[in-house]
């Protein structure tokens, strides 16, 4: 069977079953279980300590009306984080690098921000759409490019996603590729071809933790303009 650089971003099945939903479910395998105490062990602390560092940190652009949206929130960014981690290890299925799964994730929940927008202050919300002091003739113009900008956030938001994380997988391929391919013939330069490939798989680690971040910093920010 042929394979290709992008055999890796298909969604793996077993009997045509697919298990994109194994895949989706196992990071909740790594949180801590409960129990009677509320903390059992160092992991548990140190758990809790990051759980409450992210809380704080998308929580704080936010006004106290939005701190109802904490929790989800805070579980949507462990969510994708714990995703796009476990996605770069050897042999693993990465659900983020599928647009319609960032889609999906993304478009609920800027539509939530923009309907309470619309529900708590309409004309607030409206107002966004044609900034201060705008000459009139160039009202209508201005009225169509903000409405616009304002309906590819969600498209914006899974297309960022899917693309960081697709180049990235594809680049550690293609050099893991190179340096298994040159080390029979050339070894020093399969040498330096592994040290790349050790840096970008460092390099990939952060951007798998910053995407998960301005994801859901993005919708905070989102919801903040309109509450």
């Amino acid at each position: 069977m042929n394979m290709t650089f992008f055999d890796q971003f298909s969604s793996p099945s077993f009997l045509g079953i697919p298990l994109i939903l194994i895949s989706m479910t196992f990071p909740a395998l790594l949180l801590p279980s409960l129990d009677n105490r509320w903390i059992t062990n160092r992991l548990s602390t140190l758990q809790l300590w990051f759980v409450n560092l992210i809380t704080k940190q998308l929580m704080m652009p936010l006004d106290k009306k939005g701190h109802k949206w904490a929790l989800i929130l805070t579980s949507l960014m462990i969510f994708l984080l714990l995703i796009n981690l476990l996605g770069l290890l050897p042999y693993t299925f990465t659900p983020t690098t599928q647009l319609s799964m960032n889609l999906a994730l993304a478009f609920p929940l800027w539509l939530a921000t923009l309907l309470t927008g619309l529900r708590n202050q309409p004309s607030a919300s409206l107002a966004h759409l044609l900034p201060e002091g705008t000459p009139t003739p160039l009202i209508p113009a201005l009225i169509m490019i903000e409405t616009t900008s304002l309906l590819i956030r969600p498209l914006a938001l899974g297309v960022r996603l899917t693309a960081n994380l697709t180049a990235g997988h594809l680049l550690i391929q293609l050099i893991s590729t190179a340096t298994t391919a040159l080390f029979s013939t050339m070894p020093l330069l399969s040498l330096l071809t592994f040290l790349i490939l050790f840096l970008l798989t460092i390099l990939e680690v952060a951007v798998a933790m910053i995407q998960a971040y301005v994801f859901v910093l993005l919708l905070s920010l989102y919801l903040q303009e309109n509450i």
